[in-house]
């Protein structure tokens, strides 16, 4: 059956395994990501996963066969530096995908070594603890230029006719100079606009708008550097005609995030 494209928040850093504030924050998020799976059509044969913490001067699939652990976050607790995530990779999936992608023009490595970073393993270990579907990670350009992205999933959109959940995991808001500030306005402001872009009825105009998000109300507020926005864009593309839907909406640490479905 045809699977969605998704976009999540990941949260901050390993945000489920922390005590205090950080943790309670994200506890509607937990509990979101822990029911994903049972709201599919059906079980995914693979997922493919853009994270935010993954840039490269071409977009790259990631074709380890067992793909390893990178803990890239800081300041944690030293629990947190052994969680594992041992899901198998998808080489020939990345195969399959760097055809679909070569056909539309786009430029792509393969990347053997890749392993998971905690845009992938942290939201993954709710939504699959059980670390048996095939992980495809795909990276982001670093140019991070919006369009492109959305012709990035357009081109990856067949691949959710062959059982492959498209998962963009990044945040709808992403400012840590002023996540613990209490100030609301900002975020709430620009949650809204987001979703009223994002499941606009007519795909054109949705990936239009999406295209210009950095003139929405308080963009730069809360994406100072759009990097954790990217993955949506590729969402949208993959989304091919089907209208979005906002599926998940929480206020952490006051700050509104939304998560977004399409199919």
């Amino acid at each position: 059956m045809r699977q969605p494209a998704i976009f999540i928040s990941h949260g901050g850093g390993p945000c489920f395994w922390v005590d205090g504030p950080m943790a309670r924050a994200f506890d509607g998020l937990k509990a979101y990501l822990g029911g994903l799976l049972a709201s599919l059509p059906e079980r995914p044969r693979a997922i493919l996963i853009v994270s935010a913490h993954w840039e490269e001067k071409r977009i790259t699939l990631g074709a380890a066969k067992a793909p390893g652990m990178i803990f890239d976050y800081y300041g944690f607790p030293e629990h947190t530096y052994r969680l594992s995530y041992p899901a198998p990779g998808a080489p020939e999936l990345a195969e399959q995908a760097r055809g679909l992608l070569a056909a539309a023009g786009v430029e792509t490595a393969l990347d053997a070594a890749r392993g998971f970073d905690h845009g992938v393993f942290v939201p993954m270990l709710i939504v699959e603890p059980g670390a048996t579907i095939p992980i495809l990670t795909l990276s982001l350009r670093d140019d991070l230029d919006p369009a492109f992205h959305i012709g990035v999933g357009a081109a990856l959109e067949p691949l959710r006719d062959d059982g492959v959940l498209i998962l963009g995991s990044g945040n709808s808001f992403h400012n840590l100079r002023t996540f613990f500030n209490g100030e609301a306005k900002a975020a709430a402001g620009f949650d809204a606009w987001l979703t009223e872009a994002a499941t606009k009825p007519n795909p054109e105009e949705r990936n239009a708008l999406l295209a210009q998000w950095s003139a929405a109300p308080f963009a730069r507020a809360c994406h100072p550097r759009e990097e954790h926005l990217l993955p949506l864009m590729v969402v949208a593309g993959a989304a091919g005609a089907d209208v979005g839907r906002r599926v998940f909406h929480d206020a952490a640490v006051g700050k509104a995030i939304s998560g977004f479905a399409f199919g």
